[in-house]
């Protein structure tokens, strides 16, 4: 236990402080400094859900440091996204994880019952928008969300994702995410009754600029209630879905 977690604990026990007083203090605690990495292990704490493992420009040695240091401050379940196969493998020697080797998420402790407020949809253009949709389906599931996939229901065929009326509507939120022209995002938009937040991804022709595209057609939107988040951003759109559907709901699953 750090110092200052002790000396706030026994302010508590004095009665020097109030339980509240005692909890903010918590949170305001300093990181660990273990050289390469600064970790925030009071995050859950602050924000309800812990600090996720970016495992992209990190060596596999540096992952296992910080997944040690988080499992020794009791984090359970540990999230690391954008980790290639060949990382994964040298981790897992170390620390046993789920590699899910599309999303390149790696998910150590087992996903959590949903505890929110309702289903996430997880939707896509097409099926090489799939890996990015998983990046944003798994961290909702890590969460604590139930998420609903629908893929392969773009604007080509659009009676495919009509074929899908009863979830749309029955969402909390919905991810669209869609490359090309990223029109997916806006004919949801126009549909649902709930907050829509689009992930435009970096599948396309040339004209599409690598997902650029995509990202001004939907920040062009003119369905109201759509959000942007970055190309390919799966995990943000993951993220921000989940505290959406956990909006009023004080037991937050804390990873």
């Amino acid at each position: 236990m750090k110092n200052e977690t002790r000396a706030t604990l026994e302010a508590l026990q004095a009665g020097k402080i109030s339980v509240d007083e005692a909890l903010l203090a918590i949170k305001k605690e300093p990181f660990e400094d273990i050289g390469y990495a600064k970790i925030d292990l009071h995050r859950g704490i602050r924000q309800g859900v812990p600090e996720v493992i970016y495992g992209a420009g990190k060596t596999a040695e540096q992952i296992s440091g910080i997944i040690s240091l988080m499992k020794r401050n009791n984090q359970k379940n540990i999230l690391i996204t954008r980790m290639s196969a060949e990382k994964a493998e040298s981790v897992c020697k170390i620390h046993p994880m789920t590699y899910h080797d599309d999303a390149r998420i790696g998910i150590i402790g087992k996903i959590p019952v949903a505890d929110g407020i309702g289903t996430i949809v997880v939707a896509t253009g097409g099926t090489s928008d799939i890996p990015v949709a998983e990046e944003a389906a798994l961290t909702a599931e890590v969460f604590g969300n139930k998420v609903t996939r629908l893929y392969d229901v773009g604007v080509a065929g659009l009676h495919r994702m009509l074929a899908h009326m009863d979830e749309i509507m029955s969402a909390t939120v919905i991810i669209a995410i869609a490359g090309m022209e990223g029109a997916l995002a806006s004919v949801i938009g126009g549909l649902a009754d709930c907050p829509v937040i689009a992930v435009p991804t970096s599948i396309g022709y040339g004209a599409s600029f690598n997902g650029l595209s995509a990202l001004l057609s939907m920040l062009n939107s003119c369905a109201s209630g759509v959000s942007v988040v970055n190309i390919d951003n799966g995990f943000g759109a993951g993220y921000l879905a989940s505290m959406i559907n956990h909006i009023g709901n004080s037991e937050q699953k804390k990873c």
